[in-house]
């Protein structure tokens, strides 16, 4: 396994083929490593030495000093970059990102500059990533060492993928959602650096808790299955893979040059190996959120919490249509206790539907009482948000704050706030996973109770659907890993 450390926690960086036009490669990645804040020395390369966004820039490697900078980052063409290499090599770089394109996508000479770039890459004992690809992010070290956006907030995911701009897709909804990147980094070419090796090492990073990967071929199927098996039972792996009809397999090929790959094969390999399969890409990322940030449930019974019947309906559906976890049915002695804290309409019944009748306390005391029962494993909170929904209106219907307006409208929102952080903090005093889902998550994310859920470093999910669907995952994994050992 190689030592990726330098790619994504180097102690300086140098971009070569710095420019001052600020639609070229060389100046956007110069730009984002200092704007996100990396801390190390950076050091800049070009034909002529000068000075571009306050950074000295050098017209010689030979001239940066010896030991100051461990990765470095290309944007000249493949023609300057095998004796960039070894003057790097020299004065103490270990990892190269290539960004340049003109390698194997472009034909056969192409293919020569590649095969000699990671030739001499592996005599001087340097990491290559790429070439053809768009960078490498580390928000633990600040780095953001890549020709586009975005730069998401710090977590543990890492993300490694066949196409850039899924990179980007999910750095994106890091973002939005709130649950961070530990690394993440295009494969390009993968000429030297493949999928595999990504995750083989973030396997062993203290950063990182899951891995998020997008795929489209495999040349070796043996050795990716032998390696990944090892990995899954170690830290989950959460795969999207493009390609899975022949449509998808033309475009595959098209866009990587991947071979197609026969899915019903794949999907057998993946679940033996132990990866989790996701479907689409709002998926892969809310699953892997979901490994990020709750517990692994040690059983099959879900309880459904919640504030209104039909949510509860079409969660009951979701529940029974998935494979690896269950509608409980709800025990004697937990519905005896819910008896004493919920008026006479409450369902009866897992969903447990509240029927309108919470008072101030209701939400925190009854989610309590269903977590800490030993029959329970997971809940699914339906309902959040629509007490702030309502504060809304009356904050903007044009009476604020007069006619005890302004009280009620504080009281509302303090509730959903408490509701949050009461299902993030009973999940973390329990074990069990509290997934909490509304719509408001995207039709209001600024409501206090989805600001709560993200605050609390936790998901908001849109559907309950989707909270099933990732809860589902989390279910499976937590039933391979018990039978492996």
């Amino acid at each position: 396994m190689p030592d990726l450390r330098p790619l994504f926690a180097p102690k300086g960086v140098v971009v070569a083929g710095v420019s001052t036009h600020p639609g070229k490669f060389g100046f956007v990645s110069l730009h984002n490593i200092l704007a996100c804040g990396f801390d190390g020395p950076i050091y800049g390369l070009a034909r002529e030495a000068g000075e571009v966004l306050g950074v000295e820039i050098l017209d010689s490697a030979t001239k940066i000093p010896q030991d100051s900078a461990e990765l470095l980052f290309i944007c000249t063409p493949p023609a300057l970059n095998e004796q960039l290499l070894r003057d790097c090599a020299a004065r103490g770089v270990k990892a190269a990102f290539c960004a340049a394109g003109g390698y194997s996508e472009a034909g056969p000479e192409g293919i020569e500059a590649e095969a000699r770039l990671v030739a001499l890459a592996d005599e001087l004992g340097i990491v290559l990533a790429g070439p053809n690809g768009q960078g490498v992010v580390s928000p633990p070290a600040k780095l953001c060492a890549q020709i586009v956006a975005p730069y998401p907030p710090a977590g543990s995911i890492a993300i490694a993928s066949q196409s850039g701009n899924f990179v980007s897709s999910f750095n994106n909804y890091a973002r939005q959602s709130g649950i961070g990147v530990s690394r993440s980094v295009s494969a390009g070419n993968a000429a030297a650096t493949g999928l595999i090796d990504y995750l083989e090492w973030f396997a062993t990073d203290d950063e990182t808790s899951v891995s998020l990967i997008y795929v489209e071929g495999i040349e070796d199927g043996r050795e990716f299955y032998d390696r990944v098996s090892a990995i899954s039972k170690i830290k989950p792996i959460v795969v999207l893979k493009g390609g899975a009809t022949s449509g998808g397999q033309a475009a595959a090929a098209s866009h990587t040059g991947a071979l197609a790959t026969d899915d019903a094969v794949f999907d057998g390999m993946a679940r033996q190996a132990g990866l989790i399969r996701a479907a689409t890409v709002e998926e892969a990322f809310e699953t892997a959120a979901t490994f990020a940030t709750q517990p692994l449930p040690q059983g099959r019974n879900v309880a459904v919490l919640t504030t209104a019947g039909g949510w509860g309906v079409v969660t009951a559906d979701a529940l029974t249509s998935a494979t690896n976890v269950d509608l409980a049915p709800l025990p004697d002695d937990l519905k005896a206790a819910l008896d004493e804290k919920l008026p006479p309409r409450w369902s009866k019944n897992n969903p447990i539907d509240l029927a309108g009748g919470e008072t101030r306390d209701t939400i925190p005391e009854v989610m309590e009482l269903i977590a800490e029962h030993p029959d329970i494993d997971a809940i699914v909170y339906l309902g959040l948000g629509i007490q702030s929904n309502t504060a809304d209106l009356l904050r903007t219907g044009g009476y604020y704050p007069d006619h005890g307006i302004e009280r009620i409208v504080d009281y509302h929102e303090r509730q959903d706030t408490r509701f949050a952080e009461a299902a993030a903090d009973l999940s973390q005093r329990t074990a069990k996973p509290i997934l909490t889902a509304t719509e408001l998550a995207v039709a209001q994310p600024e409501n206090p109770g989805v600001a709560a859920v993200r605050n609390s470093g936790r998901l908001c999910y849109p559907t309950s659907n989707r909270a099933v669907t990732a809860l589902d995952h989390l279910a499976w994994y937590a039933e391979y890993r018990a039978k492996r050992g």
